[in-house]
């Protein structure tokens, strides 16, 4: 195998595992999850 192929197959992997968690991050079973730790910071104790 050359250098080239290995970039080449080292990009495909890193636009998958992109495409994975951007599909994880905006499923509509995380939503109240995140938007639960989107108002922690606004909490007072």
């Amino acid at each position: 195998m050359d250098v080239n192929d290995w970039r080449v197959i080292v990009t495909v992997l890193s636009f998958i595992t992109f495409i994975g968690i951007w599909v994880w991050a905006w499923s509509k079973k995380n939503q109240q999850r995140f938007e639960e730790a989107a108002r922690l910071p606004f909490q007072s104790e």
